[in-house]
């Protein structure tokens, strides 16, 4: 297979939750880049400029409107997906984080964190796994983070779902790698977006963290874009389980 070949996903259909702007939204378009298809989930007002912008790169873009804060619906519709699509890559992207001490955080927003995070995460790479492991092939990449390795400081919610990230994304890989499904994740380090703008609004954790990363920058959307087209594609054929951080050098340090 040719090195161009590795990394093509021409003829594939890929479902990026939480594409709207970010992380989702760049990777989104990184995978129409390569030659996929997309199917964007979550709430579809918010998802009309990364439809656009896949559509101007000549790729089929379809918009299903979901609350993944409402596991039960996301488990409905995903296996209404699983019926009428061909979905051959699950980026598993969407997530929300909540600012507290640890004594303070309440019982709805620990719930409402790991319903988006965690539980709708699950149901939904259940239902979408299941024709995969059928067809004997697939991909599906989980969105972790640096707080899948550390604890973090006050985002216990948030924590508590990035280490049930990894361990879903190895527990997954088990079961479905010797179907010929390959469950991945990617680990972003510190990267500008909305889930980061407190952090960048500080001035003294701002210049903490900045110091910290080895390659002396935050990281961008765009510099997830590669990961997730090396784990989309037939360049991961053979990499199962892996939580691949990319964080310009932060857990080295």
């Amino acid at each position: 297979m040719s090195v161009e070949a590795l990394f093509s996903l021409s003829g594939s259909t890929a479902l990026v939750t939480g594409a709207s702007r970010g992380i989702g939204r760049a990777v989104a378009c990184g995978l129409a880049a390569a030659g996929a298809d997309l199917i964007l989930a979550g709430r579809a007002a918010s998802h009309e400029d990364t439809a656009a912008a896949i559509t101007a790169l000549g790729r089929r873009c379809t918009v299903i409107d979901i609350d993944l804060a409402d596991p039960a619906r996301v488990r409905s519709v995903a296996a209404r997906v699983a019926r009428d699509e061909t979905v051959d890559v699950v980026i598993n992207n969407a997530g929300i984080i909540t600012r507290d001490d640890v004594l303070d955080v309440d019982a709805g927003d620990w719930a409402r964190v790991l319903d988006v995070n965690l539980t709708s995460l699950f149901f939904l790479s259940q239902q979408l796994a299941a024709p995969m492991a059928a067809r004997g092939r697939g991909k599906i990449v989980n969105v972790a983070s640096l707080l899948s390795f550390q604890g973090g400081v006050r985002v216990t919610p948030y924590t508590v779902t990035k280490h049930a990230v990894a361990g879903l994304t190895r527990a997954m890989a088990n079961e479905l790698a010797p179907r010929g499904v390959q469950v991945n994740a990617i680990a972003p380090g510190y990267i500008a977006t909305d889930n980061t703008e407190a952090l960048r609004a500080d001035p003294d954790r701002h210049r903490a963290i900045t110091e910290r990363i080895p390659a002396g920058r935050w990281g961008s959307p765009d510099d997830l874009v590669g990961a997730a087209v090396f784990l989309a594609g037939p360049a991961s054929d053979y990499v199962n389980g892996h939580v691949l951080v990319v964080d310009g050098g932060w857990l080295a340090r």
